[in-house]
């Protein structure tokens, strides 16, 4: 009964709002998702941002792909077609926004001791910002076109 009920208002939301719409807030799930994990196994599990940031990505990314795919872009392409070109698209956002988070951390160290969280954790969020914006156009362009 409450599954029936579920789908029910998924369905009625689906047909009221634009997939825009449907992509941020997937977006901001995953994001949240993805940058708990991160978070938490570079701050209590002990591990390398680079170590952290990929599990965080890699787990926030096969939620997206799952909800983008049926809920946001309710896509017909071949799970097996857009399961690579989405792979393909996570690894290029991922290497792009480490490698600028990582750029602008070690370079302008110096800006982010004045503020409140270190290096590391101020490259996880530059890097989630820069992930996210790059994630969102890849998909819509190329993905699930």
């Amino acid at each position: 009964m409450m599954n029936n009920t579920l789908t029910l208002i998924l369905e009625i939301f689906q047909k009221r709002t634009n997939s825009f719409i449907r992509f941020l807030m997937v977006g901001l799930v995953n994001t949240a998702a993805g940058l708990s994990i991160m978070l938490l196994l570079m701050n209590t599990g002990g591990l390398s941002y680079r170590i952290s940031t990929f599990f965080g990505n890699s787990a926030g990314a096969f939620l997206s792909f799952y909800l983008n795919r049926s809920f946001t872009f309710q896509s017909n392409a071949s799970p097996k077609k857009s399961g690579i070109r989405f792979i393909a698209a996570i690894l290029i956002c991922y290497s792009f926004s480490f490698s600028v988070s990582h750029l602008l951390t070690t370079h302008y160290n110096h800006f982010f001791s004045s503020l409140p969280i270190n290096g590391n954790n101020a490259a996880i969020l530059i890097g989630t910002g820069i992930y996210s914006i790059s994630n969102y156009f890849v998909q819509k362009l190329y993905v699930f076109k």
